[in-house]
Parts: C-alpha cells; sequence; structure tokens
C-alpha cells in the first residue's frame, strides 16, 4: 500500500521540524514538504496535491480557516487541524470541522516538542484515517436546504417555536418521548449530524447521540447545534431526560448510556475505560438502548472510521428495533456503517439527507 502523502502548512517552525523528524522513518506517511502559511502552499498544491493536509489555524497572510474554505470550494482536500486553538474547544476550530475538516489534533502552548514525540502514533493513526475521507461542503447545503425549506415536517409534526428546555428537576412533561433515537457517528459527523438535525421540527423525537469528539469540544458544538436547530441541542449530563425536542451529544470523554425509569428516558453520564478505542463509544449507547428500550428505539450509525457501533446495532435489530445506516456514497469515510451492514444489523441504508425524514417517519408509526 502506497504511503499516505501529507503536506504541512504551520508557522511554527518548531512543528514544521518535529512533524519532519517524527514521520522521517515511516513507511506509511510520506512528507512531501511544509510551509509556514498558506500563500507559500497553495501554488504548490496546484502542482502536487496531497493526500491530506495538516493545517494550523492561527498565521500570518490568510488564517488556516480561510484556506481551508478556499480548499474546500476549489479541490476539497482531507485536511486536519493541528492548532492550539483546539484545546480550549475553540470556535474557530469547530467552524473548521463544519467546514469540511476531517479532525482536529489539540496541541498545547506549551511543551509543544514533547507533545507531538509523545503523540507520534495517534498522528500517524489520524493521517491514514483522513486520507481514507472524502471531504465535502455538508455545512454549506445544509444552509442552502434550511433557508429554501426550513424544517422537515411529517404528520403530527410541526416546525412551531422550539418548546422551553426542560430545568433539571422540573415536572416530566406530559409528552415525554416514548420511542427515542439513537445516533453514533465519528469521521465526518460533526457536518453529517448538522445536517440531519437542522432538518427536523422543534418537536421531534428526543435523540441520543454519541459522536467521536475531543473533550471540550462537545459543549460546544452541542451550543453552536443549538443556535442553528429547531431543538433544544445540548451536552448531555447525567440523569437528563430525554423528552421530544432534545438532542442530547455524549460529552467527550466520557461514555452515555440510555435507561428507563417510570416510563421515561434518561441518559447515565459515566466515566469507565474506552470502549473500541474510544470514549465515548458508540457501542456503549446502542447496547443500553437495546437493554431498556426494546424494539421501541430507532438506531442510526453514520459516517465514521472503524467498527464502533456494528456490534451494538446488531443487538438493537435482534432486539426489534428498527436500525437505519448511512449509505457510501454520502459518507465522508463508509466504515462504521460498513461494517454494521457486514454484521446483518441494518434494516436499510439511506443518503444522508433522508435520515431526518427516517427520524419522523419512525415516530408517526404507531
Amino acid at each position: 500500500m502506497a504511503a499516505v502523502k501529507v503536506y504541512v502548512v504551520d508557522d511554527s517552525a518548531v512543528v514544521r521540524q518535529t512533524i519532519a523528524h517524527l514521520l522521517a522513518n515511516s513507511t506509511e506517511i510520506e512528507l512531501m514538504g511544509s510551509a509556514p502559511n498558506p500563500l507559500i502552499a497553495a501554488p504548490i498544491f496546484r502542482k502536487n496535491r496531497p493526500d491530506v493536509l495538516l493545517l494550523d489555524i492561527e498565521m500570518p497572510g490568510m488564517d488556516g480557516l480561510t484556506f481551508l474554505r478556499q480548499i474546500m470550494a476549489e479541490d476539497p482536500i482531507p485536511t486536519v487541524i493541528c492548532s492550539t486553538l483546539s484545546t480550549d474547544g475553540s470556535k474557530v476550530a469547530l467552524e473548521a470541522m463544519a467546514a469540511g475538516a476531517v479532525a482536529v489534533i489539540a496541541k498545547p502552548k506549551l511543551g509543544l516538542k514533547q507533545f507531538l514525540e509523545e503523540s507520534r502514533r495517534e498522528l500517524v493513526q489520524t493521517l491514514k484515517t483522513a486520507a481514507r475521507a472524502r471531504p465535502r461542503q455538508f455545512s454549506s447545503a445544509s444552509e442552502r436546504a434550511r433557508a429554501a425549506s426550513g424544517p422537515v415536517t411529517m404528520a403530527g409534526s410541526s416546525a412551531a417555536n422550539r418548546p422551553p428546555a426542560p430545568a433539571s428537576g422540573a415536572a416530566v412533561h406530559a409528552f415525554a418521548v416514548n420511542k427515542p433515537v439513537v445516533i453514533g457517528s465519528s469521521t465526518g459527523g460533526t457536518q453529517a449530524l448538522e445536517l440531519v438535525l437542522t432538518a427536523l421540527p422543534a418537536d421531534a423525537p428526543g435523540i441520543a447521540i454519541t459522536q467521536h469528539m475531543p473533550e471540550k469540544f462537545t459543549a460546544m458544538y452541542a451550543e453552536r447545534l443549538n443556535g442553528l436547530c429547531a431543538m433544544n441541542v445540548r451536552e448531555a449530563k447525567d440523569g437528563d431526560r430525554l423528552e421530544r425536542g432534545v438532542a442530547l451529544i455524549a460529552p467527550g470523554g466520557r461514555h452515555m448510556q440510555l435507561r428507563k425509569a417510570a416510563g421515561q428516558y434518561f441518559v447515565v453520564v459515566a466515566d469507565g475505560p474506552p470502549v473500541n478505542r474510544h470514549k465515548p463509544s458508540v457501542d456503549v449507547l446502542f447496547r443500553s438502548a437495546a437493554e431498556c428500550a426494546g424494539r421501541d428505539v430507532l438506531g442510526i450509525i453514520m459516517t465514521g472510521m472503524g467498527d464502533d457501533g456494528a456490534r451494538g446495532m446488531k443487538l438493537l435489530h435482534n432486539g426489534g428495533a428498527r436500525t437505519v445506516a448511512q449509505n457510501e456514497e454520502t459518507c465522508v469515510v463508509f466504515g462504521m456503517p460498513k461494517e454494521a451492514i457486514k454484521l446483518d444489523a441494518v434494516d436499510e441504508i439511506l443518503p444522508l439527507q433522508q435520515i431526518a425524514r427516517a427520524i419522523l417517519q419512525f415516530d408517526s408509526r404507531a
């Protein structure tokens, strides 16, 4: 298998030199070269296109976010963001993911060289994963779709004003969801989830989501989606109820499980060892949904590398739940859906643009 060709754009000479040193003896990664800013890098790309771009955000001349948007508009290249901005869950880094970045690597402001050396294995794996991705401008497409048509509506649903977010300890709503939705996604999922959630009305069924994401990112990601969606979207906290009009996102670095008591669904958020190398893990969420919801749950597996969620989806399927996988053509990476399909765990394979409608169709069934 040919080595993955990587080009680095970072204004830090230490970063460029350290990455060159780390990848010098790699048989899996070929460092094509590096540049201190996009203005120098752009002409090189036109002559020799890399498989993956490793890109900083803050740079002189042209910032990385502007450069990323330009690349995605002209000739999308799988891009990994490597920036100190991401350490605090920066809004700029989230904007980069919405613009099409495949992954984000947080680099510290201090001890940078040591950090990169200790993270060599993760860096190589991330670059290899990115090389298999097919980046798209999902965010732009979803914005155009929302402007043209607004949220999807079905019989029994409306795109009315969003319901107020339930306060912690508040009385249980009479319309508490009895048919929850669980979604798992990874690489490319930030854009894909945005397209799905922005297409849903304010009274859509409650949704529990596990998206592979670093700590500190999920709260800001949920906040971003909350500003775009008719539903209330927030990072899950232990004990949060899953009600209509609410989407809960598993916090980075913690597992989330679905539970049921007195006819109501809620989530348990807790620490624990990684499952399938991930925390949060899609399998953890799916297994818990199979245990407590049986046939009354809809399981959806979307774009992502690896097999996290496949075995959990098999349990959902065997328990009578409805199961849906995103199709290959609309996935940034078809790994997770493909593995679930291989296990015969999927009832229906749908393009990304039809998943919101599938959620509402499931909700409308008696």
